[in-house]
């Protein structure tokens, strides 16, 4: 039976959500009423997958999903918020959400959405998979996938997982075009058009980070995807 962490700080919500995911998914869920209460669970148990809600006293749902990656950094997590600003999703992405559902929702959706995600989990686990390329040199650049750091002249900047899952992948194609649609479904798993606004944003501040060797260029090819550029 699979174990889901649900944090949610309304009761009558909190326990309806429960009940169904238990009954309908025949799932063993765990409620927490806050973001301290959840992180002392998550740190006592073992979970397959977590549910958070955003706006959560002692301790909001993007603060303890950014405790629970320093911990866990795979484990699938959910964030289920009131929130509708495309900078709230950005921001559930960027601190290595896997998926974003709006209130109010329907309790059928989530179950989908939570199905959804333990498939693409089994399928990755299902195949024989070669040891992934963790270590690249962008020009001056070193990128560290594994710690999600670049360097360059001794000066580090730390990515978030989002911006270093992107970058591997522009790492891997380097010189050679990444299309739009691969990136946002091997990363957000969804081409829709708030998950490439998104993106749009990783890619800005890629930029950014890559800036100091002239030889170094992400750039956009039109109607198709983008390219990292390295002279």
């Amino acid at each position: 039976m699979k174990k889901i962490l649900l944090v949610e700080d309304d009761p009558n919500l909190g326990l309806l959500l429960q009940d169904y995911l238990q009954l309908k998914g025949k799932f063993d869920v765990v409620l927490c009423n806050d973001g301290e209460e959840g992180l002392k669970a998550f740190n006592k148990q073992n979970f397959d997958l977590c549910i958070f809600d955003v706006m959560m006293p002692k301790k909001d749902g993007f603060t303890l999903g950014k405790d629970v990656r320093k911990v866990n950094a795979h484990v699938p997590i959910i964030f289920a918020t009131a929130k509708t600003m495309l900078e709230d999703k950005s921001a559930a992405y960027d601190l290595g959400g896997d998926d974003y559902i709006t209130k109010p929702f329907r309790i059928e959706e989530l179950l989908l959405r939570i199905n959804a995600m333990f498939k693409r989990v089994a399928s990755k686990g299902g195949q024989t998979e070669e040891v992934p390329e963790t270590q690249f040199t962008i020009g001056e650049y070193h990128f560290d996938y594994t710690t999600q750091i670049i360097t360059h002249h001794e000066q580090q900047q730390k990515l978030s997982t989002k911006e270093a899952e992107l970058l591997r992948l522009l790492c891997l194609k380097k010189n050679t075009v990444l299309t739009r649609e691969e990136a946002l479904l091997s990363i957000w798993h969804d081409d829709n058009y708030f998950n490439g606004r998104s993106m749009d944003v990783f890619l800005s501040k890629l930029r950014k980070y890559l800036r100091g060797d002239s030889n170094v260029e992400i750039i956009n090819v039109h109607g198709k995807g983008y390219k990292l550029l390295v002279s």
